[in-house]
């Protein structure tokens, strides 16, 4: 199975784009993974928030395939531990035929149509991080369900 990890807009911090880097240069040992960066919604001070989500939707939409499976980076999905995300990366390596796709929107979330289409909700925690620190935060988290899933020393417990 491949795994595809889209994002809007670039990272502006040098060092989340270090991290970034780092854990996706890792995670390229473990599976076939490809990272789409989706540039920004243009004249965003002229729109709504619905707006900007809505133009952030369909750009999502239009790099997704009819089989793949959907996950959102969501403050509202559902949390797991470090072992039970690795559990979960499992089962859906194991179950879905497909890509597995995981989204970060960005500063205002996801749209509806988004939400109609994803198959789940993925939170990384109660906190709130920006949007550009999630996608570093969650790839070192992928790396480590890897770690965990090949009993690797990364993750103690």
């Amino acid at each position: 199975m491949k795994i595809k990890f889209i994002y809007i807009g670039k990272t502006s911090k040098k060092f989340l784009v270090e991290g970034e880097d780092e854990y996706f240069g890792r995670l390229k040992h473990y599976c076939s993974i490809e990272r789409i960066e989706l540039p920004d919604i243009k004249n965003q001070k002229s729109l709504t928030f619905e707006e900007i989500k809505k133009a952030e939707g369909e750009k999502f939409i239009s790099q997704l395939a009819k089989n793949d499976t959907v996950f959102l980076l969501d403050d509202k999905g559902k949390q797991y531990t470090s072992p039970q995300l690795a559990d979960f990366i499992q089962k859906q390596l194991n179950y879905n035929p497909g890509t597995l796709v995981f989204l970060v929107g960005g500063a205002f979330g996801f749209s509806n149509e988004v939400y109609a289409l994803a198959n789940g909700k993925i939170s990384l925690s109660s906190l709130t991080f920006s949007h550009q620190m999630v996608r570093m935060i969650f790839l070192e988290q992928l790396y480590r369900a890897f770690t965990i899933l090949k009993g690797e020393k990364y993750h103690h417990e």
